[in-house]
């Protein structure tokens, strides 16, 4: 895969510029700003997918701080934000172009190329809602029908989400006559439609976990529907960086804190779910998860314990003591060649547990699951350690970990999937759904906050707000600090 798209990156950065030109920077520039019957849609595929997940990137660099994965130079709290290059991505250099890809493979009756973009078109509107509650949709991209675009009700548009992976994952279980296919465009499957088609269903299944709250889905419809997703850790959905260019984690943490430039660092709330203080380990084997040296680095002195830096605080990690631990060079997630993640099987698996366990009566603070949570969630923490390339056989035999199938409560589920998930959008998303609960993320608490006089002290941030760009070129469009603070649709 990595080869596939080392050999594709002069084309998709040459179609990046293509398409992203100065004209192509708002919501309502039309589809046709370009010449499209000069473009191939294998030509447009590339770059919508790259900037698909560098749209998660973009919003993941403000929720993952409030998530508490990190802190701006390790304690700095994220304040509002209106995750305007996310919007940018969606709307400016997604959108207008998977309408070209989707009209160019009904005329070419591509079937299955087809209902990659609707995929793709999912995933973008439903991270729209998830960001920003209404947003455009039905009128975006046709300024010269609509001045300006209504905001269209976000439930509706998340349904319209969720039936777009229903008409692809019909379409990918059909025979496509045309035998059209993609290639090296694919930067994330190579071609491969299986992948895709389960990569829907499992899209699908995140969606509806995330609509059981008021979208009116059960854990049984997202049991149902993760059957047929993710497969093993081959299946997930990531974005390969090839030699040359370099992972925006690795650029940001790495190279810019040994510059003296702004970086992150890593927030308490992982580092002591980590290292054993959120959960201590039992068995005298285990003293820190293994992944937790995988992906940073305890600079303190020999023997001191790994310390993360508090959210909102001053540099010091919840002890007292001043935090140690920052993001490793050659880390997993922040190699120059690390991927940008968007799901995963580990991912996958933690969707079913949570779901079996919903579906058994569970609560977030029962105790007690059957056998199909259990076993998912066993398998979801194999496949987070696979995937880092960590052995973590001791690990999941301590029974911090192995609590067993009787023992087996929410926050266990929760705490995996939290590492599991690093750097992934979802995770805030997650906590929405259980309102920051400290009974499901066990050890979470709000920010510190030094200015006790903050306009939202003692309140956490829960979406993001409209672009003040876009709130000056769209009359339907408020731009409105205080929407910070209230929920979207999905988790009110």
């Amino acid at each position: 895969m990595k080869k596939i798209i080392k050999n594709i990156v002069i084309l998709v950065l040459f179609a990046v510029s293509f398409t992203a030109c100065d004209d192509y920077l708002d919501v309502n520039t039309p589809s046709d700003a370009q010449n499209v019957a000069d473009l191939n849609m294998k030509d447009i595929m590339g770059p919508v997918m790259l900037n698909t997940v560098y749209a998660n990137y973009y919003t993941q660099t403000t929720f993952g701080n409030y998530a508490q994965y990190f802190g701006s130079y390790g304690s700095g709290a994220a304040g509002v934000t209106s995750a305007s290059g996310t919007w940018s991505n969606i709307y400016s250099k997604v959108l207008p172009n998977i309408k070209v890809i989707r009209e160019k493979a009904t005329e070419q009756g591509a079937l299955h190329y087809g209902a990659v973009a609707k995929i793709i078109e999912a995933i973008n509107i439903s991270f729209a809602v998830e960001n920003w509650d209404n947003v455009p949709y039905s009128q975006a991209g046709l300024p010269f029908e609509f001045s300006s675009s209504v905001l269209d009700d976000g439930q509706q548009v998340y349904n319209q989400a969720l039936a777009l992976l229903n008409e692809a994952i019909s379409t990918l279980e059909s025979a496509d006559p045309s035998l059209i296919s993609m290639g090296a465009e694919d930067l994330i499957y190579g071609g491969d439609y299986n992948k895709w088609l389960r990569a829907a269903y499992t899209f699908k299944a995140r969606m509806q976990l995330k609509m059981m709250k008021n979208g009116g889905t059960t854990a049984a419809d997202v049991l149902t529907t993760i059957t047929n997703g993710f497969t093993s850790n081959a299946d997930n959905f990531e974005l390969f960086f090839p030699e040359g260019k370099i992972n925006p984690y690795y650029s940001n943490n790495i190279l810019s804190r040994s510059t003296a430039n702004f970086y992150y660092a890593p927030n308490d709330q992982i580092v002591s779910m980590m290292n054993g203080t959120t959960y201590p380990f039992e068995s005298g084997v285990v003293d820190v998860d293994p992944r937790l040296p995988a992906m940073f680095e305890n600079e303190g002195a020999d023997g001191d314990p790994w310390r993360g830096f508090m959210n909102g605080g001053t540099g010091e990690s919840s002890d007292g003591e001043p935090a140690n631990t920052y993001y490793k060079d050659g880390g997993y997630y922040t190699r120059a060649d690390s991927p940008l993640i968007l799901i995963t099987y580990a991912e996958a698996m933690f969707i079913k547990a949570e779901a079996a366990f919903l579906a058994n009566g569970g609560s977030t603070t029962s105790v007690g699951a059957n056998a199909t949570a259990y076993t998912a969630y066993m398998e979801g923490i194999s496949a987070s350690m696979s995937k880092i390339g960590v052995n973590g056989s001791d690990y999941m035999a301590d029974a911090s970990v192995d609590v067993g199938q009787a023992g087996l409560m929410l926050n266990h589920i929760m705490k995996e999937k939290y590492i599991a998930n690093i750097h992934n959008t979802e995770t805030f998303s997650d906590m929405r759904r259980y309102n920051f609960s400290s009974d499901v993320f066990k050890g979470l608490a709000l920010r510190l906050e030094e200015d006790s006089e903050s306009e939202y002290s003692g309140q956490w941030f829960r979406r993001a707000i409209y672009p003040l760009s876009e709130a000056d070129t769209n009359s339907n469009v408020e731009y409105v600090e205080e929407s910070s603070i209230i929920d979207v649709w999905l988790f009110r």
